[in-house]
């Protein structure tokens, strides 16, 4: 069906920009590899529960993941997408970083 391999082509693309192997990015939106892989080859229709995941994993919006529109599309939704796969270990120094930012555009 040409609907769900444009999807499967979205989720694919989301994965890689995120530069995630499909074992780990399934493993992160809780579904099996096997399943994501036919997602991106358009074999498999995305269900509602893993079409939630994947959105809440990734920031992406679900009309951009069925439909290829975001309206989502600023920087502060690609900073999010960049944070959510970070390891935990991370996030406080992006944290600094970003309060630095912060206390400095304020001057």
């Amino acid at each position: 069906m040409k609907n769900n391999l444009e999807i499967g082509v979205r989720i694919r693309s989301i994965r890689e920009e995120l530069c995630m192997s499909r074992n780990v990015f399934s493993e992160k939106v809780d579904i099996s590899e096997s399943y994501l892989a036919q997602l991106e080859n358009g074999s498999k229709s995305l269900g509602t529960t893993a079409l939630m995941s994947i959105s809440e994993y990734t920031g992406y919006s679900t009309d951009y993941i069925l439909f290829g529109k975001d309206a989502d599309n600023d920087y502060a939704k690609k900073i999010i997408r960049i944070v959510n796969v970070l390891p935990t270990d991370y996030l406080q120094l992006v944290y600094e970083m970003t309060r630095s930012i912060k206390s400095f555009t304020k001057k």
